[in-house]
Protein backbone atom coordinates (compact mmCIF):
# COMPACT_ATOMS: atom_id res chain seq x y z
CA UNK A 1 0.00 0.00 0.00
CA UNK A 2 1.61 3.62 -0.83
CA UNK A 3 2.10 5.50 2.00
CA UNK A 4 -0.64 8.08 -0.05
CA UNK A 5 -2.91 5.53 -0.13
CA UNK A 6 -2.35 4.80 3.55
CA UNK A 7 -2.77 8.56 4.64
CA UNK A 8 -6.11 8.87 2.81
CA UNK A 9 -7.57 5.62 3.73
CA UNK A 10 -9.35 5.23 7.11
CA UNK A 11 -10.67 1.71 7.47
CA UNK A 12 -10.46 -1.02 4.30
CA UNK A 13 -11.76 -4.20 4.44
CA UNK A 14 -10.17 -7.01 1.47
CA UNK A 15 -11.78 -9.58 -0.03
CA UNK A 16 -13.53 -10.67 3.59
CA UNK A 17 -15.35 -13.77 4.10
CA UNK A 18 -17.19 -15.35 6.99
CA UNK A 19 -19.09 -18.30 7.96
CA UNK A 20 -21.61 -19.15 10.38
CA UNK A 21 -22.16 -22.95 10.76
CA UNK A 22 -22.06 -23.60 6.97
CA UNK A 23 -23.93 -20.29 5.94
CA UNK A 24 -21.60 -17.98 4.09
CA UNK A 25 -22.29 -14.27 5.90
CA UNK A 26 -19.98 -12.63 3.80
CA UNK A 27 -18.57 -13.63 0.73
CA UNK A 28 -14.96 -11.74 -0.75
CA UNK A 29 -16.10 -8.40 0.50
CA UNK A 30 -14.13 -5.23 0.08
CA UNK A 31 -14.86 -1.69 1.11
CA UNK A 32 -12.41 1.14 1.14
CA UNK A 33 -13.44 4.51 3.54
CA UNK A 34 -11.55 7.37 3.06
CA UNK A 35 -10.64 9.86 6.33
CA UNK A 36 -13.44 11.94 7.24
CA UNK A 37 -16.27 10.16 5.18
CA UNK A 38 -19.36 9.18 7.01
CA UNK A 39 -20.53 5.27 5.30
CA UNK A 40 -23.77 3.86 5.20
CA UNK A 41 -24.00 -0.44 4.95
CA UNK A 42 -27.80 -0.40 3.74
CA UNK A 43 -29.49 -3.90 2.93
CA UNK A 44 -32.12 -5.68 4.31
CA UNK A 45 -31.92 -8.16 7.39
CA UNK A 46 -29.65 -11.28 6.76
CA UNK A 47 -27.71 -9.35 4.19
CA UNK A 48 -24.12 -9.21 6.17
CA UNK A 49 -23.78 -5.47 7.03
CA UNK A 50 -24.15 -5.94 11.08
CA UNK A 51 -21.21 -8.59 10.55
CA UNK A 52 -18.95 -6.37 8.30
CA UNK A 53 -18.90 -3.92 11.18
CA UNK A 54 -18.41 -6.39 13.78
CA UNK A 55 -15.25 -7.45 11.72
CA UNK A 56 -14.09 -4.10 10.90
CA UNK A 57 -14.04 -3.18 14.76
CA UNK A 58 -12.59 -6.60 16.11
CA UNK A 59 -15.52 -8.51 17.74
CA UNK A 60 -15.43 -10.66 14.86
CA UNK A 61 -12.48 -12.03 12.76
CA UNK A 62 -12.97 -13.05 9.43
CA UNK A 63 -12.25 -16.30 8.18
CA UNK A 64 -10.34 -14.99 5.00
CA UNK A 65 -9.07 -11.32 3.90
CA UNK A 66 -7.82 -8.30 5.71
CA UNK A 67 -8.70 -5.47 7.72
CA UNK A 68 -6.50 -2.85 7.53
CA UNK A 69 -6.30 0.06 10.18
CA UNK A 70 -4.83 3.54 8.82
CA UNK A 71 -2.82 1.29 6.36
CA UNK A 72 -1.79 -1.61 9.17
CA UNK A 73 -3.40 -5.22 9.28
CA UNK A 74 -5.54 -5.77 12.20
CA UNK A 75 -7.24 -8.82 11.25
CA UNK A 76 -6.57 -10.92 14.33
CA UNK A 77 -6.26 -7.66 16.56
CA UNK A 78 -9.41 -8.12 18.79
CA UNK A 79 -11.23 -4.91 19.78
CA UNK A 80 -9.84 -3.39 22.58
CA UNK A 81 -6.35 -3.76 20.88
CA UNK A 82 -7.88 -1.29 18.11
CA UNK A 83 -8.66 2.23 18.19
CA UNK A 84 -11.85 2.49 16.68
CA UNK A 85 -15.26 2.01 18.81
CA UNK A 86 -18.86 0.79 18.54
CA UNK A 87 -22.57 1.88 19.46
CA UNK A 88 -24.94 -0.35 19.39
CA UNK A 89 -28.29 -0.62 19.04
CA UNK A 90 -28.87 -1.05 23.15
CA UNK A 91 -26.55 1.95 24.26
CA UNK A 92 -25.86 -0.05 27.52
CA UNK A 93 -24.97 3.04 29.32
CA UNK A 94 -24.36 2.31 32.97
CA UNK A 95 -27.67 3.30 34.90
CA UNK A 96 -25.77 3.21 38.34
CA UNK A 97 -23.34 5.85 37.12
CA UNK A 98 -23.82 9.56 36.01
CA UNK A 99 -23.58 10.97 32.97
CA UNK A 100 -19.96 12.03 34.06
CA UNK A 101 -19.10 9.36 35.06
CA UNK A 102 -20.67 7.19 32.24
CA UNK A 103 -18.51 9.17 29.29
CA UNK A 104 -15.31 9.25 31.54
CA UNK A 105 -15.36 5.37 32.14
CA UNK A 106 -12.90 4.57 29.32
CA UNK A 107 -10.51 7.03 29.98
CA UNK A 108 -10.60 6.03 33.67
CA UNK A 109 -9.61 2.26 32.34
CA UNK A 110 -6.86 3.54 30.37
CA UNK A 111 -5.48 5.60 33.34
CA UNK A 112 -5.45 8.94 32.16
CA UNK A 113 -4.98 11.85 34.74
CA UNK A 114 -7.97 13.52 36.97
CA UNK A 115 -7.20 17.17 35.05
CA UNK A 116 -7.28 14.86 31.39
CA UNK A 117 -10.48 13.31 31.56
CA UNK A 118 -12.26 16.22 32.79
CA UNK A 119 -10.74 18.35 29.83
CA UNK A 120 -12.02 15.20 27.70
CA UNK A 121 -15.57 15.08 28.70
CA UNK A 122 -16.15 18.34 29.15
CA UNK A 123 -15.13 18.68 25.53
CA UNK A 124 -17.67 15.73 24.13
CA UNK A 125 -20.34 17.06 26.51
CA UNK A 126 -20.14 20.44 24.62
CA UNK A 127 -19.93 18.93 21.12
CA UNK A 128 -23.24 16.93 21.69
CA UNK A 129 -24.62 19.68 23.22
CA UNK A 130 -25.22 19.15 26.40
CA UNK A 131 -22.93 20.33 28.71
CA UNK A 132 -25.12 21.35 31.89
CA UNK A 133 -26.28 17.42 32.01
CA UNK A 134 -22.95 16.31 33.56
CA UNK A 135 -24.33 15.41 37.04
CA UNK A 136 -27.62 13.86 35.53
CA UNK A 137 -28.33 10.58 36.63
CA UNK A 138 -29.50 8.05 33.55
CA UNK A 139 -32.42 7.75 33.96
CA UNK A 140 -33.47 11.34 33.95
CA UNK A 141 -32.18 11.29 30.22
CA UNK A 142 -34.41 11.67 27.54
CA UNK A 143 -34.31 9.24 24.43
CA UNK A 144 -32.56 11.59 22.35
CA UNK A 145 -30.12 12.47 25.11
CA UNK A 146 -29.34 9.37 26.01
CA UNK A 147 -28.05 8.47 22.12
CA UNK A 148 -26.60 11.66 22.58
CA UNK A 149 -24.32 10.96 25.74
CA UNK A 150 -23.46 7.09 24.21
CA UNK A 151 -21.94 9.34 20.99
CA UNK A 152 -19.86 11.23 23.80
CA UNK A 153 -18.73 8.39 25.22
CA UNK A 154 -17.40 6.56 22.38
CA UNK A 155 -15.89 9.79 21.20
CA UNK A 156 -14.23 10.45 24.19
CA UNK A 157 -11.45 7.83 23.20
CA UNK A 158 -10.62 9.83 19.94
CA UNK A 159 -11.27 6.97 17.66
CA UNK A 160 -9.85 6.52 14.41
CA UNK A 161 -13.48 5.12 13.11
CA UNK A 162 -16.54 4.89 14.75
CA UNK A 163 -19.00 2.07 14.61
CA UNK A 164 -22.75 2.68 14.73
CA UNK A 165 -25.29 -0.60 14.70
CA UNK A 166 -28.47 1.02 14.20
CA UNK A 167 -28.44 3.07 17.13
CA UNK A 168 -31.64 4.96 16.37
CA UNK A 169 -33.81 2.35 15.32
CA UNK A 170 -35.60 2.27 18.70
CA UNK A 171 -36.66 6.13 18.48
CA UNK A 172 -39.97 7.43 17.78
CA UNK A 173 -40.32 8.46 13.75
CA UNK A 174 -39.79 12.47 14.62
CA UNK A 175 -36.51 11.97 17.20
CA UNK A 176 -35.26 9.89 14.73
CA UNK A 177 -35.18 12.48 12.41
CA UNK A 178 -34.22 15.27 14.99
CA UNK A 179 -31.06 12.62 15.80
CA UNK A 180 -30.00 11.93 12.04
CA UNK A 181 -29.63 15.77 11.76
CA UNK A 182 -27.77 15.85 15.05
CA UNK A 183 -25.13 12.83 14.30
CA UNK A 184 -24.48 14.25 10.74
CA UNK A 185 -23.44 17.63 12.67
CA UNK A 186 -21.24 15.90 15.03
CA UNK A 187 -19.34 13.66 12.69
CA UNK A 188 -18.53 16.82 11.07
CA UNK A 189 -17.33 19.08 13.45
CA UNK A 190 -15.25 16.20 15.53
CA UNK A 191 -14.00 15.61 12.10
CA UNK A 192 -13.86 11.86 11.95
CA UNK A 193 -14.62 8.89 9.97
CA UNK A 194 -18.31 7.39 10.99
CA UNK A 195 -19.64 3.75 9.32
CA UNK A 196 -23.17 3.64 10.01
CA UNK A 197 -25.67 0.15 9.64
CA UNK A 198 -28.83 0.68 8.57
CA UNK A 199 -32.04 -1.04 6.57
CA UNK A 200 -33.54 2.51 6.38
CA UNK A 201 -33.31 3.99 2.82
CA UNK A 202 -34.50 7.35 3.81
CA UNK A 203 -31.81 7.58 6.67
CA UNK A 204 -29.03 6.24 4.71
CA UNK A 205 -29.43 9.16 2.26
CA UNK A 206 -29.86 11.49 4.43
CA UNK A 207 -26.27 11.10 6.21
CA UNK A 208 -24.12 9.77 4.12
CA UNK A 209 -20.95 10.42 1.73
CA UNK A 210 -21.30 6.81 0.58
CA UNK A 211 -23.17 4.26 1.02
CA UNK A 212 -22.63 0.40 0.31
CA UNK A 213 -25.88 -0.88 -0.74
CA UNK A 214 -25.56 -5.55 0.60
CA UNK A 215 -27.78 -8.29 -0.12
CA UNK A 216 -26.77 -12.21 0.53
CA UNK A 217 -23.31 -11.10 1.89
CA UNK A 218 -21.76 -8.82 -0.96
CA UNK A 219 -21.98 -5.48 -1.14
CA UNK A 220 -24.06 -5.00 -4.45
CA UNK A 221 -22.82 -1.04 -4.95
CA UNK A 222 -20.62 1.49 -3.01
CA UNK A 223 -21.42 4.98 -3.98
CA UNK A 224 -22.87 8.29 -3.36
CA UNK A 225 -26.35 8.52 -2.77
CA UNK A 226 -26.95 10.29 -5.68
CA UNK A 227 -24.89 7.62 -8.17
CA UNK A 228 -27.33 4.68 -5.98
CA UNK A 229 -30.22 6.77 -6.63
CA UNK A 230 -29.43 8.18 -10.30
CA UNK A 231 -27.68 4.94 -11.56
CA UNK A 232 -28.34 1.52 -9.74
CA UNK A 233 -26.34 -1.15 -10.89
CA UNK A 234 -29.58 -3.53 -11.29
CA UNK A 235 -33.45 -3.51 -10.16
CA UNK A 236 -32.89 -4.49 -6.40
CA UNK A 237 -30.79 -1.37 -5.70
CA UNK A 238 -33.09 0.72 -8.06
CA UNK A 239 -36.20 -0.80 -5.67
CA UNK A 240 -33.98 -0.86 -2.41
CA UNK A 241 -32.90 2.86 -2.77
CA UNK A 242 -36.15 5.20 -3.23
CA UNK A 243 -39.70 4.21 -5.48
CA UNK A 244 -39.53 3.29 -8.65
CA UNK A 245 -41.26 1.65 -11.01
CA UNK A 246 -40.14 -2.07 -11.92
CA UNK A 247 -41.50 -2.86 -15.94
CA UNK A 248 -40.44 -6.26 -17.88
CA UNK A 249 -38.20 -4.91 -20.57
CA UNK A 250 -36.20 -6.51 -24.00
CA UNK A 251 -33.77 -4.64 -25.62
CA UNK A 252 -34.82 -4.32 -29.82
CA UNK A 253 -32.27 -1.63 -30.77
CA UNK A 254 -28.91 -0.28 -29.03
CA UNK A 255 -27.17 2.38 -29.78
CA UNK A 256 -24.57 3.73 -27.71
CA UNK A 257 -26.45 4.81 -24.52
CA UNK A 258 -30.03 5.04 -25.70
CA UNK A 259 -32.17 1.98 -26.23
CA UNK A 260 -35.18 1.45 -27.64
CA UNK A 261 -37.38 -1.31 -25.22
CA UNK A 262 -39.96 -3.46 -25.87
CA UNK A 263 -42.04 -2.94 -23.02
CA UNK A 264 -45.76 -3.02 -21.49
CA UNK A 265 -46.72 -3.99 -25.01
CA UNK A 266 -45.22 -0.89 -26.49
CA UNK A 267 -41.67 0.34 -27.49
CA UNK A 268 -40.07 2.98 -25.27
CA UNK A 269 -36.98 4.80 -25.35
CA UNK A 270 -34.38 4.50 -22.86
CA UNK A 271 -31.04 4.82 -21.35
CA UNK A 272 -28.69 2.28 -21.72
CA UNK A 273 -26.32 2.49 -17.95
CA UNK A 274 -24.95 -0.92 -18.41
CA UNK A 275 -24.07 -1.36 -22.38
CA UNK A 276 -27.28 -3.88 -22.51
CA UNK A 277 -27.38 -5.17 -26.27
CA UNK A 278 -29.97 -6.10 -28.22
CA UNK A 279 -31.88 -9.33 -27.18
CA UNK A 280 -30.78 -8.38 -23.65
CA UNK A 281 -33.53 -8.75 -21.26
CA UNK A 282 -34.73 -7.01 -17.55
CA UNK A 283 -36.42 -4.24 -16.04
CA UNK A 284 -36.96 -0.62 -17.17
CA UNK A 285 -36.40 1.53 -13.82
CA UNK A 286 -38.97 4.65 -13.86
CA UNK A 287 -39.18 6.61 -11.02
CA UNK A 288 -42.58 7.94 -9.50
CA UNK A 289 -40.98 11.12 -10.00
CA UNK A 290 -40.41 11.42 -13.50
CA UNK A 291 -43.91 10.26 -15.15
CA UNK A 292 -45.41 13.29 -16.05
CA UNK A 293 -49.18 13.57 -16.33
CA UNK A 294 -51.35 16.32 -18.45
CA UNK A 295 -49.43 18.71 -19.98
CA UNK A 296 -46.22 18.20 -18.87
CA UNK A 297 -46.51 14.64 -20.99
CA UNK A 298 -46.64 16.39 -23.97
CA UNK A 299 -43.16 17.48 -23.69
CA UNK A 300 -41.68 13.79 -23.46
CA UNK A 301 -40.12 11.22 -25.41
CA UNK A 302 -42.12 8.33 -24.76
CA UNK A 303 -45.91 9.07 -24.13
CA UNK A 304 -49.04 7.13 -23.83
CA UNK A 305 -52.47 7.14 -21.86
CA UNK A 306 -53.16 5.87 -18.57
CA UNK A 307 -56.64 5.81 -16.50
CA UNK A 308 -56.33 7.22 -12.94
CA UNK A 309 -56.81 3.90 -10.15
CA UNK A 310 -55.85 6.01 -7.02
CA UNK A 311 -54.72 9.21 -5.86
CA UNK A 312 -53.57 10.19 -2.09
CA UNK A 313 -52.77 13.31 -1.35
CA UNK A 314 -49.58 13.98 0.57
CA UNK A 315 -49.80 17.56 0.69
CA UNK A 316 -46.47 18.86 -0.99
CA UNK A 317 -46.64 15.61 -3.98
CA UNK A 318 -50.00 13.79 -4.97
CA UNK A 319 -49.25 10.16 -5.71
CA UNK A 320 -51.46 8.68 -8.33
CA UNK A 321 -51.56 4.90 -9.57
CA UNK A 322 -52.63 4.40 -13.12
CA UNK A 323 -54.07 1.65 -15.43
CA UNK A 324 -52.03 1.94 -18.65
CA UNK A 325 -53.51 -1.07 -20.50
CA UNK A 326 -52.42 -4.48 -20.98
CA UNK A 327 -52.56 -5.32 -17.18
CA UNK A 328 -49.81 -2.72 -16.52
CA UNK A 329 -50.21 -0.27 -14.03
CA UNK A 330 -47.96 3.17 -13.31
CA UNK A 331 -47.16 4.84 -10.27
CA UNK A 332 -46.35 8.55 -10.50
CA UNK A 333 -45.55 11.36 -7.60
CA UNK A 334 -46.33 14.66 -8.64
CA UNK A 335 -45.32 17.87 -7.24
CA UNK A 336 -48.28 20.16 -6.07
CA UNK A 337 -48.83 23.41 -5.07
CA UNK A 338 -52.23 25.20 -4.35
CA UNK A 339 -54.29 25.47 -7.82
CA UNK A 340 -52.73 22.86 -9.65
CA UNK A 341 -55.02 19.96 -10.94
CA UNK A 342 -55.69 17.02 -9.09
CA UNK A 343 -56.90 14.29 -11.15
CA UNK A 344 -59.58 11.76 -10.09
CA UNK A 345 -60.34 7.83 -9.93
CA UNK A 346 -61.06 6.84 -13.36
CA UNK A 347 -59.92 10.00 -15.47
CA UNK A 348 -58.35 9.18 -18.66
CA UNK A 349 -55.20 11.21 -18.52
CA UNK A 350 -51.59 11.69 -21.08
CA UNK A 351 -48.70 10.37 -19.03
CA UNK A 352 -44.75 10.41 -20.11
CA UNK A 353 -41.27 10.04 -19.54
CA UNK A 354 -38.24 10.93 -20.94
CA UNK A 355 -35.42 9.00 -22.21
CA UNK A 356 -32.99 9.84 -19.72
CA UNK A 357 -34.94 8.72 -16.70
CA UNK A 358 -35.80 5.95 -17.80
CA UNK A 359 -33.29 3.15 -17.31
CA UNK A 360 -32.51 -0.45 -18.72
CA UNK A 361 -31.35 -2.90 -16.05
CA UNK A 362 -30.21 -6.22 -16.62
CA UNK A 363 -31.38 -9.00 -15.13
CA UNK A 364 -27.62 -10.48 -15.56
CA UNK A 365 -26.33 -8.10 -13.47
CA UNK A 366 -28.26 -9.33 -10.72
CA UNK A 367 -26.77 -12.00 -7.48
Amino acid sequence: MSNQHAETTAIEARNIVKQFAGHTALNQVSLEVKRGEFISLLGPSGCGKTTLLRILGGLEHPDEGAVLLSGKDVSGVPAYGRNTNMIFQQLALFPHMDVYNNIAYGLKVKKLGKAEIKKRVAEVLELVQLSDYSNRSISQLSGGQAQRIAIARALVNKPEVLLLDEPLSALDMQLRLDMQHELKRIQREFGGTFIFVTHDQNEAMNLSDRIAVMRSGVILQYGTPSEIYERPVDSFVAKFIGDTNLLEAKVIESSGSKLIVECCGRTFEARNPGAAGVGSTGHLSLRYEYVGLGESAERCDNQLTGKILESVYGGASIRYKLDIGGGYELTANVQYQPGNPIYGVGQEIALGFQREYALFLDDSREA
